[in-house]
């Protein structure tokens, strides 16, 4: 079973979803892009004994839009993950993130170490950057692609069974049933159909991102232990080798699966096993 609750936070509503123990080690846990809180459901019935605490970041899921017109940084995440925990009076918690929940945690872990007890990274390990020297011609085209994203409109799937094949079948393959898990939390019905609840303004181009040398300064402060667990057929180690050096107490493990690896049942179980042995050492 689990518990979904709201919290307002500079009058926007942040959706969370929490299972296990209200008594155990709390775990809050980032999911990536385009999926939401639901995406942890697996790995929470593999760690009762943990209180997982799983937030829908803004646009996606039961989390309300940024208002029309602003951008989705992936830094204005980590503000609303202070939030939570101020929220919660959580002094100090485990952060769990995926893909780039997996980002959001290492900016928020290397922005406020003392608020981090340890880092569990899936698929991901920093966000994506662009070049200092590319940064003008990156702006340019990634405006001109959003100004085209502007004019495009939502087109409903006929029915939910529509839409769990279709995100099945999507870039990142899920199983049947990791798909309905997100889906029930990731649409909403309308008389003509069924709609993602997600802002498609999260489908536009950053018009800035970080630099190599700032998220390496971001990696640099994590002074937690550090696990990363890396999927054989997901991102793709290249994404991140060269980082690896900079972050001070980093584990790395490779497992068989695809980009969603906690969503899968055996690297899901190694996942919850490896977690639950750091969480009670």
């Amino acid at each position: 079973m689990h518990r979904s609750w709201r919290f307002e936070h500079h009058g926007r509503r942040l959706a969370v979803m929490e299972w296990g123990d209200p008594r155990g080690m709390p775990v809050v846990a980032l999911h990536g892009w385009l999926d939401n809180a639901a995406g942890f459901t697996l790995l929470a019935r593999l760690l009762p004994e943990v209180r997982l605490i799983a937030l829908d970041l803004a646009g996606h899921g039961c989390s309300d839009h940024r208002p029309a017109g602003q951008p989705y940084y992936i830094w204005d995440n980590l503000a609303d993950v202070q939030a939570l925990l101020d929220e919660l009076r959580l002094e100090r918690v485990a952060l769990l993130g995926h893909s780039m929940g997996a980002g959001v945690a290492s900016l928020f872990a290397g922005a406020f170490p003392e608020r981090v007890s340890q880092l569990f990274l899936l698929d991901g390990l920093a966000p994506l950057d662009y070049p200092a020297d590319e940064l003008p011609a990156q702006m340019a085209e990634a405006l001109a692609k959003n100004r085209r994203l502007q004019r495009r409109a939502l087109r409903p799937y006929a029915s939910f069974e529509q839409a769990v094949q279709a995100r099945m079948g999507g870039r990142w393959p899920v199983s049947r049933e990791a798909a309905g898990w997100l889906l029930a939390r990731g649409l909403r019905e309308e008389a003509d159909g069924w709609y993602w609840r997600s802002d498609l303004a999260l489908t536009q181009p950053s018009v800035v991102r970080l630099c190599e040398p700032q998220v390496a300064a971001f990696l640099r402060r994590l002074s937690m232990p550090v696990l990363l667990v890396m999927a054989e057929a997901g991102i793709g180690m290249a994404r991140v080798e060269q980082q690896l050096a900079l972050v001070p107490q980093l584990e790395l493990k490779q497992l068989a699966g695809g980009h969603h690896l906690h969503l899968e049942a055996a690297p899901a179980a190694r996942i919850a096993q490896w977690i639950s042995e750091r969480l009670q050492a």
